[in-house]
């Protein structure tokens, strides 16, 4: 499929995965009309709900590949967070095929920033990668995979970017333990707690709609990147302006202080919005994709 300048920003993507945690998120976005761009096309399997839109039936593991129609770029959200975590490698190469064969243009995936375990300062993409975490030692897997694919393919491959994602708001355990009751977060010796790196769900949809318009010409675009705010987030601060129910905890031996990436790059491709590094901003985006903790204020 040739691609027309003109035309592009105005097809919308396809995004894998509809129906999951960031999935439904996003579908709340587009229905209320905060999505960046031309509404998605939401594959979930058959018989799924979808909150409204244009849907693709399709097993991605199970059924032949369909026609996208005209759908330009592919937003992978589909995987597994326990269970058979090879089923991330399964899905990210089946994304990889559907757009090998259909010609319907870019491929991003998700991966997480727990592919890099413990940092004491702020990670880049090159740095070393030693996940603590079965779900990120199976990302990490995935990824290396879809190199190993990426490589065989040759000039034949699409262009494929890799998203290492921070937290999501609302859709991070935080938050998510927040909207379930009263929730303990780690204290530290000097009084403070975690610091972590956070996107909002509308500024993750920003990012993504335009890494896949900058994906025209993949040799500007490195085949992973961070993505996240510019700035970590204190996680007292954010469950401050959630209005969460939440007391301090001493911190366990070995607690993860500081979990945050480097976002240089990222910010090389795409323009500034939002830049949802404050937690009332976080929070706000979360209420947009129906994940405001229970609690909060309206």
């Amino acid at each position: 499929m040739n691609l027309d300048t003109h035309t592009i920003g105005t097809r919308p993507p396809l995004v894998l995965g509809a129906t999951g945690r960031i999935g439904t998120g996003f579908q709340q976005l587009a229905q209320s009309g905060h999505w960046p761009g031309s509404p998605p096309v939401w594959q979930a399997r058959r018989g799924a709900a979808l909150l409204s839109g244009t849907s693709l039936d399709w097993d991605i593991l199970t059924a032949p590949q369909p026609d996208p129609g005209h759908c330009h770029g592919i937003i992978c959200l589909a995987g597994v967070i326990n269970g058979d975590l090879a089923l991330n490698t399964a899905l990210a190469l089946a994304a990889i095929d559907l757009s090998r064969m259909t010609g319907c243009g870019p491929v991003l995936l998700c991966s997480t920033a727990a592919v890099y375990g413990p940092a004491d300062s702020a990670v880049t993409e090159q740095a070393a990668c030693h996940p603590q975490s079965d779900y990120g030692r199976a990302k990490l897997v995935m990824e290396q995979a879809v190199a190993d694919k990426l490589r065989d393919l040759g000039a034949l491959a699409p262009a494929v970017c890799i998203l290492r994602i921070g937290n999501v708001a609302g859709a991070d355990a935080l938050l998510g333990a927040a909207g379930r009751g009263r929730v303990g977060l780690d204290q530290f010796d000097d009084g403070h707690g975690p610091e972590r790196s956070y996107i909002g769900p509308l500024d993750l949809a920003r990012i993504m709609v335009q890494l896949i318009d900058r994906l025209r010409h993949p040799l500007t675009v490195p085949p992973v990147l961070n993505v996240a705010a510019p700035q970590p987030v204190q996680m007292a601060a954010l469950l401050q302006a959630a209005g969460a129910d939440w007391n301090w905890r001493p911190a366990p031996v070995h607690a993860l202080r500081r979990m945050v990436l480097d976002t240089t790059k990222l910010y090389s491709l795409v323009v500034p919005f939002a830049l949802s590094d404050h937690p009332a901003e976080l929070i706000r985006q979360s209420r947009l994709a129906g994940w405001a903790p229970a609690g909060a204020a309206a």
